[in-house]
Parts: structure tokens; sequence; C-alpha cells
């Protein structure tokens, strides 16, 4: 009788216990804040399960995460700094995959900028005057590496070299021109769309750049159950209309 009543209230303890949420640590591009934290926000309150995103420029995060930073799930906005993770063996095998396209646009600071038609040749230096030309860190971050690779290929980077000014990343770049401290920027399409202090003016040539390409994978370091559930469901199709909605292209 007494095992009886001992085993009853064991089994009634453990089903009042509650079952622990698990935290998914997400390392991510800063050009993907606003699908992102609206993915997050719903897969928190669907699950119970916390969504803990650090957003910074692919080159920053790569190297933190290859440094040993705790982290779950790798979203990186170009090829070359997943590759890295991948060659310091961080990546879980067969989770690798390219989720995500953009486009990469100039943009101007208000609503009544003029457009211009951008191509070889084109006279930024001479659109720009006095005033700088805000981009992400050209050498390292891959709006920067994409914007300043364009520029070359249209034969005017040596000319607005000396106006640009830096920003640690993309969503940074985007801020100087929605102040006005820039009166232009090269940013994304999606960044653009997500601030309503700006004018998209132009597009660049997407032969005057190489593609750019959002892949996402899991890392070695993830061991719950809602990591993995958490980077399946940003392929959803609910995932799907969220990126779309904001401007990116689905390229899985």
């Amino acid at each position: 009788m007494f095992l009886r009543v001992a085993l009853a209230s064991s089994l009634a303890l453990a089903m009042a216990t509650p079952v622990l949420a698990e935290e998914v640590v997400v390392f991510a591009a800063a050009s993907l804040k606003g699908p992102l934290d609206s993915l997050a926000a719903e897969f928190q309150a669907e699950t119970g399960n916390t969504v803990t995103i650090s957003y910074a420029g692919s080159n920053a995060l790569a190297k933190q995460i290859i440094e040993g930073a705790p982290a779950d799930i790798f979203l990186s906005a170009a090829v070359n700094w997943m590759d890295e993770v991948e060659k310091a063996g961080l990546v879980v095998d067969g989770t690798r995959s390219d989720l995500l396209g953009n486009t990469l646009v100039l943009i101007a600071h208000g609503k009544d900028a003029a457009p211009v038609e951008i191509g070889p040749g084109f006279d930024l230096a001479g659109l720009l005057g006095d005033g700088k030309l805000s981009m992400a860190m050209v050498d390292a971050v891959p709006a920067g590496q994409y914007g300043k690779a364009s520029l070359e290929n249209l034969g005017i980077w040596s000319r607005v070299e000396p106006s640009v000014a830096q920003s640690e990343n993309v969503r940074a770049a985007l801020t100087l021109v929605s102040t006005g401290e820039a009166p232009y920027g090269i940013v994304y399409a999606t960044d653009a769309v997500a601030d309503d202090n700006v004018t998209v003016v132009g597009t660049f040539p997407a032969d005057s750049h190489k593609p750019i390409v959002y892949p996402g994978a899991l890392l070695t370091g993830a061991a719950d159950a809602a990591d993995k559930a958490f980077f399946e469901a940003l392929s959803s199709d609910a995932a799907d209309a969220t990126f779309t909605g904001q401007g990116f292209e689905i390229l899985k």
C-alpha cells in the first residue's frame, strides 16, 4: 500500500513539473532582422521556447562562431563566410542550404529623390557632390563586398572611393542615409523596404556582382530539439511568405 502511494505521489509530482523551455541561439546577418524577428516571435508563441538572435555583419558572426561563441544556427548573407565556418568543422553535416536571395540598390535620403539609371560609367561621384556614400565595410561585410564589386565592374569605384563612409553592417549603413548624415547609400532592397526615410533610386545590375545568397546551417553546438525545429521552420511555407513579403527571394 505504501509503495502504491509513493509511486502515485511521484507520478503526480512529475506530471505537475513543467517542461523546461529550450533556448535557440541564432547568429544572423543584420539584413535579416525584420523577417527573422517576426518568425522568432511566432515560434516562441507556439512552442514556449526562447529564440535569442544576435545580429551583425556575417564576417563578425563567422569569426565569433569560429572562436567558440555559443550559437546553434548561423544565417549568413554570403557564401564565403559560411564556407569559413564549415571549414572549421562547425556545421552539422547535411544541414547547410541556400535559403534566400536579395538585390543590391542605391538609396537616397527622403522620399523625393529622383531615380537614376545605374550602368557602366554612371556618374555616382557627380551625384554625391560633397556628400558621402554610405556602405557596409567594403572588404569584410557582404553588402559592402557586393557593392564594391559592382562599382568596380561598372568602372566607377576609383572615383567614389574617397567619398565612401563605411559602417560595421548594412543596417548601420542604412541608418546613415535614413538620418540624412549621408545623402546616398548602397544596401539590400530588403533594407530599404524597412525604412520610410529612404527611397530606392536605382538597382545595381545583377551581373555586376556575385549572386546575393543567404546560406543557413545548424551548428555542431546545437543540442536541443528546439534548435532543429526552428531551423526547419525557416523553410516552411509560412516563413517563405514572411521573407517574400519583405522582399527576399526564396532559393531552396
